[in-house]
């Protein structure tokens, strides 16, 4: 199993961006799809999930403010950010889950400038 982000960049405050992750190689269907973030000197947290029924849920800081959303078509999850801060710059990455596994992409830079 293979998942590549893409869209990351920098972006001024208040700004929007949209993630992109590409999944191959899995012979069977993710139960859940999420992307999480790591900021330099903290650990990596969880943003946003999809499940395979489509259910989302986010973290408290980016409620209202970041999308995530699947493509099935296109073996693609999406994470549309809007009125970026500061806060939320780091790295972003895509994980995939089925059953007790997870697969973790290589990550995509999100720098946010004041």
């Amino acid at each position: 199993v293979q998942l590549v982000e893409s869209g990351g960049g920098l972006v001024q405050a208040g700004g929007s961006l949209r993630l992109s992750c590409v999944y191959s190689g899995n012979e069977f269907t993710f139960d859940a799809l999420a992307w999480h973030r790591q900021a330099p000197g903290k650990e990596r947290e969880w943003v946003a999930t999809i499940g395979k029924r489509g259910g989302t849920q986010y973290t408290d800081s980016v409620e209202g403010r970041f999308t995530i959303s699947q493509d099935n078509a296109r073996n693609t999850v999406y994470l549309d950010m809007t009125n970026l801060n500061p806060d939320d710059a780091g790295v972003y990455y895509c994980k995939a889950v089925h059953v007790v596994t997870s697969y973790w992409g290589q990550g995509t830079q999100v720098s946010v400038s004041r």
